[in-house]
């Protein structure tokens, strides 16, 4: 238990990017109201995590976390819930069958909703209005009764998240994770990638495998792993008011759990000292990640280590990096010596996403893919240096056949974003990209492993 610590005790620290609700009596109604809805997710869900980081921590494993940039209300369907998944279970597939390891599969998803602005303000023309800070929080549409910020949202955005884990967890264990079926996990509008034929050579090996396990007597009826997966959720844990509320103590260990995700994380706008976010989440048993920036002194990360983690338990801390493809290989490794030389046991994690937007000369912001890639290869290159482990990757995704990041195989030009460019805030990967960046991102781990093979003969 931490010390000096409830769930409300974040209110007397420092709050950024947190949103002024003009009804407070509203808002106290819809917080009282959370507090009686049941728990989205279970501490036992939450320990098992942390027990599955703490491997990928010791260089057993690596963490595959995606999903969207900012999840909305317009978008939530099923079968966009279904896309984003089959496209991380195909990425986890590759993953796995390249290291050898085993691969820890979190959404982003299923409470993604906050986002934090680096304006408090927009302006369209003359008109300036309060940034869209989420669907949780406020509107997109740039009108003032929509920019105002609504409590209720919290209430639809906990009723969408519950039905998003409940079809999630139906996926992951009722049979549509089989490894029987991953044939059928590639979606159709990826065939044009060079990537799906090679996808599928891969699935032929592994049903190949299958075939030869049966055979021997291993089938899915008789081991449970190859049946299902375990899947689990995340977002950053941005509207406070909301964490507060699905804030619960574990019947069994008297810990305290932010039942609203399995993992939290901290970004980048909101990891100070004498942070409210900091505060929160010392207190929660869930794993928690934090964004690692080109702000982010390396004392400054160990003090915030010692706050997050001061049992310094395995699987409890994510750093996860975001630097920009031109800055990771010198800012990442005195972060990453810090750490090594105090001995907190973290799983170094890499957001190649954030520090790689741009403005395209078509008016919409991008993110190019060879740059998201050099941030990752960049990433992989500083761990085999440094001789620490490269243990995961966080990224923003999408089942659907986007067109908001240019690049990659299927070449994506500049004057094509506006086709299908549907994000509420920041650009995505699309589900060909995110196949692609899974075969890469799979050569960059044999590598690692050659090395560190080749080191140890």
């Amino acid at each position: 238990m931490a010390s000096n610590w409830n769930a409300d005790s974040w209110r007397g620290f420092e709050g950024r990017h947190l949103p002024v609700y003009p009804d407070a009596d509203k808002l106290t109604q819809v917080e009282e109201t959370l507090t009686r809805f049941p728990p989205l997710v279970f501490a036992g869900e939450a320990r098992a995590l942390t027990a599955d980081l703490a491997e990928v921590a010791a260089g057993r494993g690596f963490l595959l976390q995606g999903g969207d940039c900012a999840e909305s209300f317009a978008e939530f369907h099923p079968n966009n819930i279904r896309d984003t998944f089959r496209v991380l279970l195909q990425m986890a597939v590759v993953l796995t069958f390249a290291s050898k390891q085993p691969v820890v599969k979190v959404g982003r998803m299923a409470g993604q909703f906050a986002k934090p602005r680096s304006s408090p303000m927009e302006k369209q023309g003359d008109v300036e209005l309060p940034s869209y800070l989420g669907d949780n929080i406020n509107g997109m549409e740039f009108t003032p009764e929509s920019r105002i910020p609504d409590p209720d949202r919290m209430l639809r955005a906990y009723s969408q998240a519950a039905a998003t884990l409940n079809l999630l967890r139906a996926f992951a264990t009722g049979g549509y994770a089989n490894l029987r079926q991953v044939h059928q996990w590639t979606l159709d509008h990826i065939g044009k990638s060079p990537w799906a034929a090679k996808f599928s050579e891969m699935a032929d090996k592994i049903g190949e495998a299958l075939d030869f396990m049966e055979a021997c007597g291993v089938n899915p009826g008789t081991v449970p792993q190859l049946q299902g997966t375990s899947f689990y959720t995340s977002h950053e844990a941005l509207l406070l008011p909301y964490e507060e509320a699905m804030t619960r103590q574990d019947s069994l260990t008297g810990g305290w759990y932010d039942t609203s995700a399995h993992m939290l994380w901290i970004g980048d706008r909101t990891r100070f000292e004498g942070s409210a976010h900091v505060e929160f989440l010392r207190g929660v048993g869930n794993p928690i990640g934090m964004k690692c920036g080109p702000s982010l002194a390396p004392d400054a990360l160990l003090r915030m280590l010692d706050a997050l983690n001061p049992a310094r338990t395995p699987g409890r801390m994510t750093l996860i990096s975001r630097f920009g493809d031109d800055k990771v290989e010198a800012g990442l490794p005195p972060l990453v010596r810090a750490v090594a030389r105090e001995g907190h046991p973290v799983v170094w994690s890499c957001d190649p996403m954030h520090g790689n937007v741009i403005k395209s000369n078509s008016g919409f912001k991008t993110r190019p893919f060879d740059r998201i890639l050099n941030e990752v290869k960049g990433f992989f290159a500083v761990h085999r240096a440094e001789g620490t482990h490269a243990g995961g990757i966080h990224i923003e995704m999408t089942g659907q056949d986007v067109t908001e990041c240019v690049g990659g195989a299927v070449a994506i030009t500049h004057e094509a974003l506006a086709d299908r460019y549907h994000t509420h805030c920041d650009p995505r990967l699309n589900a060909a990209q995110s196949i692609e960046l899974a075969f890469l991102l799979a050569e960059a781990i044999n590598l690692e492993r050659a090395e560190m093979k080749a080191e140890a003969a």
